[in-house]
């Protein structure tokens, strides 16, 4: 047996061969980011640049977006130089941060997607007291509260799985993920997935249950309330619902290939789909809401007098 701390680097096995035909991938890929980090960036400037837009919901989409340059750059960097590299390796250090970075990732986006129906709700279902509900201070305090809890709780998690004892180094993906490494322990590992379920019903299945409640209370308001209403909900709650399930359907699929080793299909399609949470959420994200949101929508006319439908 070997400590973590003496395995220099881990050896990520589902890279295959592709030949001539890896110029081609580290293009599209390259240009996957590129668009990903302009369009994320573009709208953080968008909203921090124009006061009208200083309102809980887009302050909270702000964050969303800062998020997404978070989740974004602790992959593509790292996928770009693997894809044009012979040896698919990654030194122990790195990979305890991506591993690190990326799960930071997951949980901020479950978190700042709860607290956006939640300001949805409030918005929705008690418009006259709103503005005395959702304060500024309150919403600095969901900000930093959810980004101190994703860091710390991450950072517990992380730190178990660097002192474990490992029997070997071989990664059964294309990036670095906690539970890969804990399957090379050969250490016992009762507390690791104790924590590990318990950070991910906090993370997880505890904001995914808040947001269903609050759907509820908003379906409830609108099948009782004006026309008005329900263009209201309809418009401001559509790309917030559209973002939970497309995260949701890549971080299971992830979860589901990580625990039970799903080895049926293509190699390729089950490289995307491991990928999809990290590649398509930070740029399905700023297309939804830059183009579902009227203010942001006016926005991009005024600045680039394009007719946005």
């Amino acid at each position: 047996m070997m400590n973590s701390t003496q395995v220099s680097y881990f050896i990520l096995s589902t890279y295959f061969d592709t030949k001539m035909f890896k110029y081609l991938i580290f293009v599209i890929i390259f240009c996957l980011f590129v668009v990903i980090v302009g369009s994320n960036v573009l709208l953080i400037v968008v909203i921090c640049m124009n006061r009208t837009l200083h309102e809980p919901m887009y302050i909270f989409l702000c964050i969303l977006f800062v998020n997404q340059l978070l989740g974004s750059t602790s992959l593509f960097p790292f996928l770009l130089i693997q894809i044009l590299s012979d040896i698919h390796i990654i030194l122990g250090p790195l990979c305890f941060l991506q591993v690190y970075c990326v799960h930071v990732y997951s949980a901020i986006e479950f978190f700042n997607l709860t607290i956006m129906s939640y300001d949805r709700y409030l918005a929705i279902c008690y418009p006259l007291q709103y503005n005395t509900l959702m304060t500024f201070h309150k919403v600095a305090v969901f900000i930093v509260s959810e980004w101190l809890i994703s860091c710390l709780g991450v950072c517990v998690f992380t730190s178990m799985s660097f002192s474990l004892q490992l029997c070997g180094n071989i990664i059964n993906k294309v990036y670095c993920n906690n539970y890969s490494i804990v399957k090379l322990a050969c250490s016992d590992t009762t507390v690791n997935n104790i924590y590990g379920l318990l950070s991910t019903t906090l993370a997880v299945v505890l904001p995914v249950g808040l947001i269903l409640y609050t759907y509820m209370r908003i379906l409830k308001v609108c099948f009782s309330g004006s026309k008005q209403t329900r263009q209201k909900a309809v418009s401001t709650c559509t790309p917030h619902l559209a973002s939970l399930l497309n995260f949701s359907f890549g971080v299971c699929f992830d979860v589901l290939q990580s625990r039970f080793g799903t080895n049926n299909g293509p190699n390729v399609l089950r490289i995307f789909l491991s990928l999809y949470f990290l590649t398509c959420q930070p740029l399905f994200n700023p297309l939804m809401y830059g183009l579902k949101l009227s203010k942001i929508r006016s926005m991009w006319r005024s600045l680039f007098s394009v007719k946005l439908r």
